[in-house]
């Protein structure tokens, strides 16, 4: 027998548990619906050309994009290192776009590969991060922004985490910078 607190109340399957496999199942029967009705049109050696092509240029695109990323985050170091400022921004949905594209393209299956080469154009790339920045700011904004602290006896102290908006007049940081 055990004292303490009561157990929080069991929740049921969440939305996403139930749908992502659901999503997957409908996607995998969608590539190979895709792959047949493409074989019948042509040839099964045509298909095997597409999927071998899209698979070299994905590892060409994840390649580049990963190296694109290195490059970047060494010269940001260097200049931090030197005192300089920050360099500018990636204004094209960055590398993670392109890795997400070359990724869609390794995938076997004509729609990933359509997916695939649709992220690779920049008005698109940039499209889908600015959704997927509105959505995980949507989703996560309140989780990032309420803190709950364990402490050893088991209490939850709720707290708030406040975000530092540059503002000379507000507190600064006493804590030096972890690249010096």
């Amino acid at each position: 027998m055990t004292t303490g607190a009561p157990l929080p109340p069991a929740r049921g399957r969440s939305r996403a548990r139930t749908l992502v496999p659901l999503g997957l199942a409908a996607w995998l029967v969608l590539e190979i619906w895709l792959l047949t009705l493409v074989a019948d049109a042509s040839s099964s050696l045509l298909v095997l050309a597409l999927l071998v092509g899209a698979g070299v240029l994905g590892a060409a695109v994840v390649k580049r994009a990963g190296r694109r990323a290195f490059t970047t985050l060494a010269e940001t170091l260097q200049r931090r290192q030197e005192g300089g400022a920050p360099g500018p921004e990636e204004k094209v949905g960055g590398n993670g776009m392109l890795m997400l594209g070359g990724l869609l393209l390794m995938l076997p299956g004509l729609a990933s590969d359509v997916l695939g080469l649709l992220l690779l154009l920049p008005p698109v790339r940039a499209a889908a991060a600015r959704y997927g920045e509105r959505a995980l700011d949507r989703r996560m904004g309140t989780v990032l922004r309420q803190a709950r602290i364990h402490r050893p006896d088991g209490k939850v102290v709720p707290g708030e985490v406040i975000r530092d908006t540059g503002d000379p007049a507000g507190p600064r940081d006493s804590r030096p910078p972890l690249t010096s």
